[in-house]
């Protein structure tokens, strides 16, 4: 064996074992942030170190410090873990080392997200002929497709914002609930607009917007306008009524785009389908692939309804760049980047590996596991603040600061790892289940260690168990 091939070998090797394990291990890490820092530091070595040296040392620098989110007890954010199938892809592009610019420097990468950028439309009920790219995450997609809103409503207000920027160019409204996503923000200072922009929009008791509000704000004012909708709010996983709201929405010459990093899955499920009902009538959407695809981090998609466009707000040529600026839109021409991995080799492999029926079938047993581990947290005298329509779980115990207390006993207990999250005012524990590898028996050994550790927080302030609204 050569030393790439045993060095490569004992890698993948060690990757392997630690997903092996990974549901036999505390969710946790095990080690405080200063004694991490302390194995990865000192001073940089002079003289070369041998490859598999570098290996062991990372191997033992990184020991007891990975928090086991591919396992299937991690309710923390919404992470998925990753997929056999889409893990081995992923390892396979990092050795072929493609840079995903074009199809002439990266052909396979090319035919690779060409057609799994198919497959996702279709799965996720999109128009066809949608253009795709594939991006880093949820932010990304939401930047990407903000970007294309802006190029839409000002080119057809007569302004060219990519050659003019925005200093006097026709103000744009940007419309949003209450219960928007941060990363809409984030998107609206990368791309110049700024957050005063926004106007807000009233959300109904669960976080889906409110349609009556939402015709309200539109009436309200004049010109282009751009309107930010959600399939799956971050705390509760509610869905906007897409059809009713694309409707008002081209009523007043409107873009709709759909953020939907976790919760435009839901239409990759006939169970929970309905939920993101009439998600073709929009603009643009953003989606996550490690979320509940399950492919490994980082991957995500910036989906538009008008490809020119699409386009039009993100490419650029340069004369050196092989194949640029010619012909169909290149995928660099679709990303904020030129410089990106091939990220599509493991989505491809995720989507082979689930097929379309095995999809729905995650889909719906994360959701099913979401209300079961509701139920169980309900009948131990948790209060669950929201209807669980779909992977999110709001949990509270007592006040505030006996929940966060709680929050701070699971994660040190180690049994399952969760944060925590505001809203609405009040502290809850905010639970996702979206892990391919998650069982009723790991939902029931969680909730029993939740409830444990509520108890021994009760117990040690001595407080009473509290009465929920």
């Amino acid at each position: 064996m050569d030393e790439l091939t045993e060095l490569l070998t004992r890698a993948a090797t060690a990757a392997a074992d630690y997903r092996r394990g990974a549901h036999l291990r505390d969710v946790g890490a095990r080690i405080d942030a200063d004694t991490l820092r302390e194995r990865f530091g000192g001073e940089l070595p002079r003289e070369p170190t041998p490859p598999g040296e570098v290996l062991r040392q990372l191997r033992a620098a990184a020991q007891d410090g990975l928090v086991a989110t591919v396992g299937p007890r991690f309710f923390g954010l919404v992470v998925g873990g990753s997929l056999p199938a889409a893990t081995a892809a992923d390892m396979l592009a990092t050795g072929w080392d493609q840079c995903a610019f074009n199809a002439v420097v990266a052909p396979a990468a090319a035919a690779a997200e060409q057609v799994a950028g198919e497959w996702l439309a279709d799965v996720l009920g999109l128009p066809e002929g949608v253009s795709v790219g594939f991006v880093t995450g949820g932010q990304a997609a939401n930047t990407v497709g903000l970007a294309c809103a802006r190029h839409h409503l000002l080119a057809r207000a007569g302004w060219d914002v990519e050659r003019d920027g925005l200093a006097g160019a026709p103000k744009v409204r940007v419309v949003a609930s209450r219960e928007r996503h941060a990363t809409i923000d984030a998107s609206l200072r990368l791309l110049g607009f700024g957050t005063s922009v926004l106007e807000p929009v009233a959300a109904d008791s669960n976080g889906a917007i409110d349609i009556a509000d939402l015709e309200r704000v539109l009436d309200s004012g004049r010109g282009p306008v751009l309107v930010c909708l959600q399939a799956g709010n971050v705390n509760t996983g509610a869905c906007d009524d897409l059809r009713a709201a694309c409707g008002l929405v081209r009523r007043h010459g409107g873009w709709s785009h759909v953020d939907g990093a976790f919760g435009l899955w839901a239409a990759a499920s006939p169970a929970t389908a309905a939920l993101v009902d009439g998600v073709e009538l929009a603009d643009s959407w953003a989606c996550d692939g490690h979320k509940w695809l399950n492919v490994p981090y980082d991957s995500g998609f910036a989906f538009c309804s008008r490809p020119d466009v699409h386009a039009a707000a993100m490419s650029y040529t340069a004369a050196y760049l092989a194949g640029s600026g010619t012909g169909s839109p290149a995928l660099g021409d679709l990303v904020p980047e030129s410089s990106r991995r091939a990220r599509g080799f493991a989505v491809w492999a995720a989507l082979r590996e689930l097929g379309r029926d095995g999809l729905a079938r995650l889909i719906l047993r994360c959701h099913t596991l979401a209300r079961r581990f509701a139920s169980a947290l309900a009948d131990g005298g948790a209060w669950v603040a929201n209807e669980v329509v779909l992977n999110e779980v709001l949990v509270r115990f007592g006040d505030d600061e006996q929940t966060e207390r709680v929050i701070e006993a699971v994660q040190r207990e180690g049994t399952c790892w969760l944060g925590g999250t505001t809203w609405r005012g009040n502290r809850y524990l905010r639970i996702a289940v979206s892990n391919h590898s998650t069982t009723e028996a790991d939902v029931d050994r969680s909730a029993a260690a939740i409830l444990r550790c509520a108890a021994d927080v009760r117990n040690a302030a001595g407080d009473v168990p509290p009465e929920h609204p």
